[in-house]
């Protein structure tokens, strides 16, 4: 659990599956990501999650000036990976913050795969 906001009238604290399902739907809605993967594989076999199981592609920690979000996410073949990484950055960053007000320190993104997206 997190405690987002401490007054005199008490504190204000969010699950931490909570925190993870939003930061998930976040940089699934970033521009370039396919999808997500577990971020704790036992096996060598990477597989992607589908929407009920989107959190388990997030990782989150308490940090000294806020959380620390860790995404695994699987990227566009064809697609600059940087531009993936930033865009996946700065989506679940806006969306903690701004949307939940939950302060964020880093959001890491760990590239585990590329998949070539089909034409519909």
């Amino acid at each position: 659990m997190f405690t987002i906001k401490t007054n005199d009238l008490g504190n204000i604290t969010v699950e931490k599956e909570v925190v993870e399902t939003i930061a998930g739907l976040a940089a699934l809605d970033s521009y370039g990501l396919v999808g997500m993967v577990p971020h704790n594989l036992q096996s060598g076999i990477t597989h992607m999650l589908g929407l009920e199981s989107i959190r388990k592609g997030v990782e989150v920690k308490n940090g000294t000036d806020g959380l620390i979000v860790d995404v695994h996410v699987i990227v566009g073949y064809g697609i600059k990976i940087s531009e993936v990484a930033l865009s996946v950055m700065q989506k679940v960053t806006y969306v903690l913050e701004k949307k939940a007000g939950i302060p964020v320190e880093k959001v890491n993104v760990n590239v585990e795969g590329i998949r070539v997206i089909k034409d519909k």
